[in-house]
């Protein structure tokens, strides 16, 4: 099946989504982030097919999140790392293992736990206001326009309502 890109719609999370929106990109990034950096490893942690893991590491690597590196020559074998772009994507990693382990997590409590090593405290990740650092929800945020917004696929109601709201501030 073939998907629709989403990379021209002038939405930042339809863009986002359109490098990261399969589960298996975000459990590959996950491995990454957290050690796993070796082919052979994160077919055997993630349990997908060769083929599968080869093309998403391949796209991840062509738009710059990971970095392909030679570890051993004979035969030729690679490890991953990620950039700094690649790196930026934690805190999106971390607000989707709160929620997870607010709303889907077992009896037994989360499957993992963040410690902030800078503190040494076990930390439940929020995304906070950078003024403020109260946490940000759709109950207090407005969507306000910004200068590369538009109206068109993607955004025929979206852009509209947004744009409008900017009419007031």
């Amino acid at each position: 099946m073939t998907r629709t890109s989403l990379s021209a719609v002038a939405c930042s999370i339809a863009r986002a989504t359109d490098l990261f929106g399969d589960a298996w990109t975000a459990l590959i990034m996950r491995d990454i982030l957290v050690g796993i950096r070796r082919f052979d490893e994160l077919v055997e942690d993630l349990g997908l097919s060769r083929k599968i893991l080869a093309a998403r590491l391949a796209r991840l690597v062509d738009e710059g999140v990971l970095t392909r590196e030679q570890y051993q020559a004979s035969p030729p074998r690679e490890e991953y790392a990620a950039t700094e772009k690649g790196r930026e994507l934690y805190p999106v990693l971390l607000a989707l293992m709160a929620w997870g382990d607010k709303w889907y997590t077992e009896p037994a409590g989360p499957p993992a736990r963040i410690r902030h090593d800078i503190c040494g405290h076990v930390a439940t990740p929020v995304v906070a206001c950078d003024a403020c650092q109260e946490p940000l929800t759709v109950a207090d945020t407005t969507q306000l326009p910004g200068p590369g917004g538009r109206v068109g696929p993607g955004t025929q109601l979206l852009g509209p309502l947004i744009a409008a709201r900017g009419e007031g501030a």
